[in-house]
């Protein structure tokens, strides 16, 4: 078999599973898809020329942004450019509640759709004022731009239904971007298959269709899937409360889950900023090929990484001292078991000409295994610091919790991390190094339904039941439409917003019949902040609703028979 397209990798894999030659078709089979494509396209800067139409006054939005500077006191400032190759103002307006200000004109626009396709950008990003409230303008536009010839049209009205234009138009852009590397690519699997069934990883950690998936949805499908993994292997071994600690090559990834997934709603990758559910994963940048050097400050592992070429020093390609090679040289790495051929020499002399750059700055002699020492600390704290992200900063405490290490790095680095956090339980799985393959094995069909609501607690309470009953049924009937009886599809989730007045960001509770949703926000207010405000009036900011396949518990694996040293003679 020669592989010489990315959509051929899951091909062949199934053609390796199914002893089918290369050439002849596969029989019919399932298969589920998570994938990089989307990812290293936004970050490789590799999507295709967009065109964003926004209402007329806002075309630099985007480049303005929040305001923010990532880095406050960096003297140079590189804005990054655009994903966008150009801006088109659109002469329309709607009020705050979705009313008429300004009609649109579809027609006198269509020159200039026709123009941009003659260009060559045929891939389109909308999002006009307040089409939260009423999309009717966005779905006009997008009509037009397809009868231009524009292939592809994001409409942001569509894929972020809530208040604020930057965030959606952000959404859109990203979306429209990496279209048609991702349609192409499923297009091109599924070519493949004939009759066979295709389900992809979303970024939540559920399966949807290629028809109904997103490119916005797919920026975290893999790291996904080692939650679900991570909680599958949790509860295997009888424990409501783990950390997933997925540490690979490059970064590692870190999730909290108690009972179910914690999600985010908004988060960003690669510096764009994305409005789609997601699981809330804290990504470092600190793995086993993270470069290990000096620099002004002292001691540095990452952010840089030698990926896979040149790799570590250990893989006698010329590569940089990195975490794995200082596992090898403190004797935390069999060379015999490592699955590929490592050479401590090289690493060594790595390491040697390190500790040189160290004497000629410092005057000091720094030991070999210090200094070694000192490398894998730094690398165990950094990854400690973002466990603590989704951990303690959200109010929970760690060391209740059991961390489930995986990844081609994690039960390297468990135990370290583990003592910084207070952690008692560490569970290594046998499949750890699958263990994002075997999440999303396990991982159920499943569909969202949101709703903005924007109004004061008190007055819209008592519509709350009716409005999750409504979600419930149009989530459950997205699931349904996969084939799945309606038996066999649950309403997992009912997730409030909820917010103090005039405040922006809001805290989510769970819903169910007879909760009061103030008690239970200003309790999680209160474990989040350590206080709660009197008298303020709470905001009810939006609903959520997630509807998925029925999930079998898994089989309870006995713990191993704890093993005793002989006594010596």
């Amino acid at each position: 078999f020669e592989v010489r397209s990315p959509e051929e990798a899951p091909v062949l894999a199934a053609r390796l599973v199914t002893g089918t030659p290369a050439g002849g078709p596969l029989p019919p089979l399932a298969m589920r898809l998570a994938t990089t494509r989307g990812t290293n396209a936004l970050l490789e800067r590799r999507g295709a020329p967009t065109a964003l139409w926004i209402t007329r006054g806002f075309g630099d939005l985007l480049e303005i942004g929040t305001q923010q500077r990532p880095e406050l006191f960096a003297l140079r400032v590189e804005k990054p450019a655009p994903l966008y190759a150009e801006v088109v103002e659109v002469p329309e307006r709607l009020a705050a509640d979705g009313s008429v200000l300004r009609p649109l004109d579809v027609e006198a626009l269509a020159p200039v759709a026709e123009r941009l396709v003659r260009s060559g950008v045929r891939v389109a990003a909308v999002a006009l004022m307040h089409s939260f409230r009423n999309p009717a303008h966005e779905h006009a536009l997008r009509d037009l731009l397809l009868r231009a010839g524009f292939e592809a049209v994001s409409c942001s009205a569509d894929l972020a239904p809530f208040i604020r234009l930057l965030p959606r138009a952000e959404t859109a852009v990203v979306d429209a971007y990496l279209d048609p590397t991702l349609s192409g690519y499923l297009a091109g699997v599924r070519g493949a298959l004939g009759g066979g069934r295709l389900h992809v990883m979303t970024s939540a950690g559920g399966l949807v269709r290629p028809e109904d998936f997103r490119p916005r949805d797919s920026l975290l499908s893999g790291p996904a899937g080692g939650v679900v993994g991570a909680a599958l292997a949790g509860r295997r071994s009888g424990f409501g409360r783990v950390v997933a600690f997925d540490m690979g090559g490059t970064s590692t990834d870190v999730a909290r889950w108690q009972g179910d997934f914690e999600y985010v709603w908004e988060h960003e990758v690669g510096g764009a900023h994305l409005v789609a559910p997601a699981l809330a994963i804290e990504s470092v940048a600190a793995g086993g090929g993270s470069v290990c050097t000096l620099d002004a400050q002292g001691l540095r592992v990452g952010p840089e990484s030698a990926g896979a070429s040149p790799g570590p020093a250990c893989y006698g390609a010329g590569g940089p001292l990195t975490v794995t090679d200082v596992n090898l040289l403190l004797g935390r790495l069999s060379p015999e078991r490592f699955g590929i051929p490592v050479d401590p020499a090289p690493a060594e002399a790595a390491l040697d000409a390190l500790r040189r750059e160290l004497r000629e700055r410092t005057g000091e002699d720094a030991g070999r295994e210090p200094l070694l020492a000192g490398f894998l600390e730094i690398a165990d704290e950094r990854m400690a610091d973002a466990i603590r992200g989704i951990s303690l900063r959200r109010g929970y405490d760690p060391a209740e919790h059991a961390l489930v290490a995986f990844g081609g790095a994690g039960g390297q680095h468990a135990c370290g991390v583990a003592a910084r956090l207070g952690i008692g339980v560490v569970l290594v799985p046998p499949d750890a190094g699958l263990l994002s393959a075997l999440g999303i094995g396990h991982a159920p069909l499943e569909r969202f339904a949101e709703r903005q609501v924007l109004r004061p607690l008190e007055e819209v309470e008592p519509e709350v039941a009716g409005w999750m009953e409504g979600m419930g049924e149009e989530a459950s009937a997205a699931v349904a439409r996969e084939g799945v009886a309606r038996t066999g599809v649950e309403v997992r989730r009912r997730i409030v917003g909820l917010r103090y007045a005039g405040h922006d960001a809001a805290l989510t509770v769970e819903w169910s019949p007879g909760v009061s949703l103030r008690a239970a926000f200003e309790e999680r207010y209160a474990a989040l902040y350590g206080h709660r405000p009197e008298r303020r009036p709470v905001e009810l900011e939006s609903l959520r609703v997630v509807a998925s396949t029925r999930v079998a518990e898994p089989e309870p694996v006995p713990p191993p028979e704890p093993h005793v040293p002989p006594a010596e003679s």
